[in-house]
């Protein structure tokens, strides 16, 4: 494996910060040293200069000195070259489609108003049309783990960009598998949220009826952080939608689905066989249980991908651009763009009703299992093997990929050993929509090699409004409990706030009014564990309460809450927005 770079995972970072073992400045031109001492490995489309982005941490320094809460505050991160950020040009890895973006994705957006570092672009498979992250002019990136193998795609660069140390998490996108096939060839996690969840706003799509933003991490849990931020809906994706009910982690006697060995296909990978077999004993060791199914309808979604309409989707997001420049473009996506517009109406509603026959099929064997356990992928391949045959081989790489985002499932991949060369293997655990937190607890467990027992570990998310903020009086009943932040952000805008009288220290109050009669409020979102959060409710003195709180991407927590009769005479301060706006306005009188 080449050298690593200098950058940790995402929590390890912030830890070092916290403890004031390193400072957010040295970790930025850390990263750039890291990335200059690579050389050309092809990873980078387009970097901010590093002074730009010194000057982006001085102004998130300033936003968190003054209250605001920074849950990524400089922590570097990279962005896969087909999502926008304002004044850089966004290629999606053809130098002709060029264009320079206005506004940053609303998913870049998010991740900056926390604090993170964009440190650069990188390379993909053109028009994120691939599995391999060989289809670019600006070269194919490797595999961190041997030159001769490829990274796998199309999110090609930002995978390896964390693999090698150079960032603390990337974002790529995921259509086929592009989330999850890189992450598996160079032993990162490689999280594909549920569809919708995180925004496509300012994404160039692939198939927009099914593209997802992807985040690669060190580990499970730093996608799940990752994840708490980047989550959310935004009117301007008209495929984004509100996140449901988190499903609860999963306990002992999980049950995992696995295909019959006849199903299997490793592509003669005897390496990932074995590591596959492995990886199911190290579930059940979890105190999972093995529940064989058929397989066979997975697999008939997966051939309608690339083996149907869908494809004359992807022509559909680039058809002007394909019908002048199709000469410009990589020739084996040109091949595979362009074969979309064989297909007729008729054949994409023929195979509409396939795929909603196959989904209830696979209906039928999700109700005997949580969760779904598969090889990433089943083998690995050199870079001259996909330049002999770069469609088939291709397709071999998506056997156990393409039917996720058609079925509308979640998906994680995760390191799961090192075949007899050296080379990663990874492990894929899928479940339906909305799962995607307990399958990064799942990763975690996997890794750590230890599931907790949901009765205690579970994690409870907390939302406060008030003397409970980072930084004011009342934050270390928080703290104290093992508490850190998750998110922040605003609640739906029916509150009001008021000032509460009399409280020492100083508190608001909190009050659910009907529509169109409150205000979005600033609110903080900490996670405790569910034995804390109960020790913690208990010590809760009224007239304020632990109820349920809704917040403005229309998700709900719970969260502090106030009897109506204690506001009668307080001050509505809820055109203020926020509680620490409140103190400082009382601090400039």
């Amino acid at each position: 494996m080449a050298e690593r770079g200098a950058i940790p995972g995402v929590r390890a970072l912030l830890a070092g910060y916290a403890a004031e073992r390193l400072h957010p400045a040295d970790a930025l031109r850390a990263a750039y040293a890291a990335i200059d001492a690579r050389g050309e490995d092809r990873v980078w489309i387009h970097r901010m200069p590093l002074e730009a982005a010194l000057s982006a941490l001085e102004e998130a320094d300033g936003r968190r000195r003054a209250g605001a809460a920074l849950p990524l505050f400089g922590v570097p991160f990279a962005v896969k070259d087909n999502i926008d950020v304002a004044g850089l040009p966004t290629t999606a890895g053809c130098p002709a489609f060029a264009y320079k973006a206005e506004r940053s994705a609303t998913v870049v957006q998010r991740l900056e108003r926390a604090g993170a570092i964009l440190v650069g672009k990188t390379n993909l498979d053109q028009f994120a049309t691939g599995l391999v992250g060989t289809r670019s002019p600006y070269g194919a990136p490797s595999s961190v783990y041997d030159p001769a193998y490829i990274s796998g795609g199309s999110s090609s660069g930002s995978a390896v960009a964390v693999a090698a140390g150079l960032v603390a998490f990337a974002l790529g996108t995921d259509t086929a598998g592009s989330g999850r096939v890189p992450a598996a060839f160079n032993e990162v996690v490689g999280l594909k949220p549920t569809r919708g969840l995180v925004s496509a706003a300012g994404v160039v799509p692939a198939c927009r009826s099914l593209d997802c933003v992807s985040i690669f991490c060190h580990d499970a849990e730093d996608a799940a952080t990752v994840l708490r931020v980047a989550r959310g809906r935004d009117p301007a994706d008209p495929y984004s939608r509100p996140p449901a009910a988190s499903a609860p982690p999963l306990g002992p006697g999980f049950r995992f689905g696995v295909p019959p060995p006849a199903q299997r296909e490793f592509f003669g990978d005897e390496g990932a066989a074995r590591l596959y077999e492995v990886a199911l004993e190290r579930l059940a060791a979890l105190g999972g249980q093995a529940v064989e199914i058929d397989f066979a309808p997975f697999r008939a979604a997966a051939e309608l991908l690339y083996a149907g309409p869908w494809v004359a989707e992807r022509l559909a997001a680039i058809r002007p651009f394909f019908e002048r420049h199709a000469d410009a473009m990589d020739p084996v996506v040109a091949r595979i763009i362009g074969g979309g517009a064989r297909y007729s109406a008729a054949d994409t509603f023929d195979a509409m009703y396939r795929l909603e026959a196959l989904r209830r099929a696979t209906e039928a064997q999700w109700r005997g299992m949580d969760v779904l356990a598969l090889p990433t992928t089943g083998t690995i391949y050199t870079h001259a093997r996909i330049a002999a045959d770069p469609i088939g081989l291709n397709t071999n790489l998506g056997y156990y990929t393409n039917f996720v985002n058609l079925l509308d499932l979640s998906a994680i991949a995760v390191p799961a050993g090192r075949r007899p060369n050296g080379l990663p293997f990874g492990l894929s655990l899928i479940a339906p929509a909305f799962h995607d937190e307990a399958l990064c607890a799942l990763g975690s467990a996997f890794a750590a090699g230890r599931l907790g027992d949901p009765g205690t570990r579970a994690a409870v998310r907390l939302a406060v409004v008030g003397a409970h903020l980072a930084g004011q009086p009342l934050n270390h009943e928080l703290t104290g409990r093992g508490a850190r932040l998750a998110w922040s952000g605003r609640t739906a805008p029916e509150y009001r706030l008021y000032a509460l009288a009399g409280t020492n220290p100083p508190k608001p109050g909190l009050v659910r009014v009907a529509p169109g009669e409150g205000g979005a409020i600033e609110v903080e979102v900490w996670e405790l564990q569910a034995a804390e959060f109960g020790a913690f409710v208990a010590a809760v003195p009224p007239p304020l309460a632990i109820g349920t709180v809704w917040l403005a991407d229309g998700s709900s927590v719970k969260g502090f809450l106030c009897e109506p009769l204690a506001v009668e005479g307080a001050q509505d301060i809820t055109a203020l927005g926020a509680w620490r706006a409140y103190l400082a306005s009382r601090q400039g009188r």
